[in-house]
Order: C-alpha cells, then structure tokens, then sequence
C-alpha cells in the first residue's frame, strides 16, 4: 500500500499528516504540482518479462503520457537485492537533488521512497507496485530504494540522455526517514 508522510522541513522524526488512501495521496501532491496516478497491466506481465514486454503491457497510459507531456523517450530500469552496485546506486540518489526536466516513474513491480521538498515541506511518499509519480523539473527531493532495492520502473524522459541531477548541496536528505528493507505503508 502506498503512503505519504508530510513533515515541516524542520523536523524528520514527526509527521504533520499521513495519507494512505490513493486518492487523499493523489490530492495532497496535487496541491502541490505532483502527479500520482495508479495504472493498470494491459496484459498479464511474467517475470522476467522484456524491457519490450514490460512497455507493451502499459502502452496506453505511456502514450497518453507522452502526448499530454511531450516526453521523448521510456525505457525500463530494473534493481534487486543481489545487484553487485546496489550500495553504490543507492548513495547515488539520496541527496537532495533537483533536474532539468521532469522525473517520472511508474512501479511495475516491488518500491522505492521519493521524498520531496516543497514549500517548507518535505514530502515522503512511498511508491509501490501500479503507482506513477511525476516530480516536475526544478523540484527538491531525493530517492530511496533501501538497503535491499527490488523494483522495476518504467522511466519517461524528455532528454534522450537520461537521468541528470543537479545536486543542491543541502544535507536535509539526512534528517528524514530512510527507506527499509520491507518497508510498506503498513509498516511505517
């Protein structure tokens, strides 16, 4: 189950409201300028499915996407436990961060934590599985996938080079709660 914690970015350790319901989530980003949307499979995905595959079984919500949005390019990223570089592309997320287009992710399958922040506040939500988060260009926030990541996400770009961050220097990433192993709205 997803969930979002909203803190006053002066304090990580207790939450100024906390929203597990999709559509309480979905409008408290959207005061915000976020888009949240859950999608469904067009098709059954197997495991282990193509990044191909993955694409045709969300292709619909993918191309309304790019027609509303202009985006460019999809590809799909994949990460588990077992992943030799997973410390080293965990550290890499997690400070705070902005880029020069939008960030977009769609959770085929497992989580990740996007924080942001916004306004004087930071938030926390937790991305599972059927989830789309768009975190438009410019926007502070940081990326969790726990010590032990397991997700697979459908990236939309509007740059065909990808993924560029441009890195605040503001340490605030680590007075907010992490991402752990197992962690679900249920949980936290």
């Amino acid at each position: 189950m997803s969930r979002l914690r909203i803190y006053a970015e002066t304090d990580g350790a207790v939450a100024l409201a906390t929203h597990v319901a999709h559509a309480d989530i979905a409008a408290a980003l959207r005061a915000v300028g976020i888009r949240f949307e859950q999608w469904e499979a067009a098709q059954p995905i197997a495991a282990g499915a193509s990044q191909d595959e993955v694409i045709a079984a969300y292709r619909t919500d993918i191309d309304r996407l790019m027609r509303e949005e202009g985006y460019r390019t999809v590809d799909v990223v994949s990460l588990t436990a077992d992943h030799p570089d997973r410390a080293a592309l965990r550290q890499k997320f997690l400070s705070e961060h902005t880029h020069a287009e939008d960030e977009v992710r769609f959770f085929v399958a497992g989580s990740g934590q996007f924080t942001l922040h916004i306004d004087g506040k930071i938030y926390d939500i937790l991305c599972e599985q059927g989830d789309l988060i768009g975190v438009p260009d410019g926007t502070r926030h940081w990326f969790d996938m726990s010590e032990q990541p397991n997700f697979v996400a459908i990236r939309l770009f509007n740059n065909p080079a990808g993924w560029v961050a441009n890195f605040t220097g503001d340490d605030i990433a680590t007075r907010f709660p992490r991402m752990t192993p197992g962690d679900t709205a249920a949980s936290g």
